[in-house]
């Protein structure tokens, strides 16, 4: 059965009516790995539905460089201001007792969720741009790649200087070779640039609907309990 799709088709009903679990983060905070600790029935996830709904539109398909994806990304949201929020809740899915989906990102991508999408429960993972860097050198994913020329050196170093304190830059450096750090950091700074983390916190933070997790202080298996305490907890 399709497990995804923006028309009615049988079997499928639509996700606002559907019981969700969305995990809101920037790339590194860790929604990935929560998600497969879960185990819980899985929709398409965000790289997925970006892929299939937002890339074509721009005459573009995978793979294609994290800075190029974050540039189509963001002439969608020019059109569509909820962005992939607005592609997951006119999306039909099987009926579940509960759906999650890997994630959201930014404010309007939240703020249009918790709109249009009634039944879902969201997690906010957080975890500072160093950490999530390294996170990102560690896991070696070919999805993290990014265009990095040597006149790009300079300005990325400099734009370390708004991301990274100077010991977690050189934490980084001692991880992996210097063109590759920059070309992590490249995805990281740009990320911040187009979705300011701090948004979802202020939207997210003492919501009845919402749950957030800092992914440097708790363990998995303490991330996981409280997701379950949380979804066991019921509404208000």
């Amino acid at each position: 059965m399709e497990p995804f799709a923006l028309k009615p088709l049988p079997g499928l009903v639509p996700l606002r009516e559907a019981p969700l679990l969305v995990l809101v983060g920037l790339t590194g905070v860790g929604k990935s790995t929560l998600a497969e600790a879960l185990g819980f029935p899985r929709l398409p996830d965000r790289r997925e539905l970006v892929d299939r709904y937002v890339l074509p539109r721009y005459g573009a398909s995978p793979p294609i460089p994290r800075e190029e994806r974050f540039r189509l990304t963001r002439r969608f949201r020019e059109e569509f201001p909820g962005g992939v929020a607005e592609v997951l809740a006119r999306g039909y899915a099987p009926r579940r007792p509960l759906l999650l989906f890997d994630g959201l990102r930014g404010e309007a991508e939240v703020a249009y969720a918790l709109e249009h999408l009634p039944k879902a429960r969201f997690v906010l993972l957080h975890a500072r741009e160093g950490t999530r860097l390294k996170r990102l050198l560690a896991r070696q994913d070919a999805f993290d790649r990014a265009r990095v020329g040597p006149e790009e050196e300079a300005r990325l170093k400099a734009l370390a200087q708004g991301v990274l304190a100077e010991e977690e830059l050189l934490e980084a450096l001692a991880l992996a070779p210097l063109e590759e750090v920059l070309a992590k950091l490249k995805i990281v700074a740009e990320e911040k640039k187009n979705y300011d983390p701090e948004g979802p916190l202020r939207l997210l933070s003492g919501h009845p609907r919402a749950l957030v997790l800092d992914t440097e202080a708790l363990s998995l298996e303490e991330e996981v309990q409280a997701v379950r305490r949380f979804l066991q907890e019921g509404l208000p």
